[in-house]
């Protein structure tokens, strides 16, 4: 009885389906020309994304070649050079105007944000790498170190501390996130919130107390807890 009541149930649902079907062409056969539209539109949408992006990966290899030897110039510590290029090769700043929205557009963000924050051009600097952004385990959280630098730098220590909290809670790792736990701790300090501090310098404590700044972690903890 039960199989009977399925097999009827998908009879049931393959009329309803045939039904649905039988209605689709005749609204195509009564709309032809909105049918005709909306096709249309469906490739040019589909071809556009396909073409957007066999664009943007042409421009990035371009890029990226175009992008050599500013990093050249980078390395050797000629800063105005890589930044402004040297009449023949772009710097960064023309590389990221010509290839907004490449990834060597996007890497020349970081470089450039390097550079001013060497500088001292510190409201550039903090431009040009908060417009940086990548999934790379280090170089990201390296960028928002730096621009938390920028900010300590002109004494905004509440962005800082924002930058170097966002900068050890991404992908953390032995290596650089007790640095950048230090320098947030230091500039929860400066703000006067010292809770945040000790609980930066606990994590350092508690989750790297293999690292070099275990230390300075537990002493600085204890002046803290001995103030207040």
């Amino acid at each position: 009885m039960a199989k009977k009541e399925e097999k009827k149930d998908a009879l049931e649902n393959v009329e309803v389906l045939q039904e649905k079907l039988i209605g689709i062409e005749g609204w195509f056969e009564k709309n032809p020309k909105t049918a005709i539209g909306i096709a249309a539109a469906i490739l040019l949408v589909v071809g556009g994304y396909f073409g957007y992006r066999y664009y943007i990966n042409s421009q990035d290899d371009l890029a990226q070649s175009e992008m050599f030897q500013a990093v050249r110039y980078f390395e050797s510590d000629s800063l105005n050079l890589a930044l402004n290029g040297d009449g023949n090769n772009l710097g960064f700043l023309q590389i990221v105007e010509d290839y907004s929205g490449t990834k060597a557009g996007n890497l020349a963000n970081y470089y450039a944000g390097v550079i001013y924050l060497k500088q001292g051009k510190f409201p550039l600097a903090i431009f040009h790498l908060e417009d940086f952004s990548s999934n790379d385990l280090l170089v990201q959280a390296r960028a928002y170190s730096l621009t938390g630098d920028a900010y300590m730098e002109q004494d905004n220590f509440e962005s800082a501390a924002k930058y170097y909290a966002k900068a050890a809670s991404y992908k953390p790792n032995k290596e650089f996130t007790p640095t950048y736990l230090m320098k947030a701790a230091l500039a929860y300090e400066k703000l006067n919130q010292n809770d945040k501090a000790k609980a930066a310098y606990q994590t350092i404590i508690d989750e790297f107390w293999e690292s070099s700044e275990y230390q300075n972690a537990r002493k600085f903890k204890a002046r803290l807890e001995s103030n207040s």
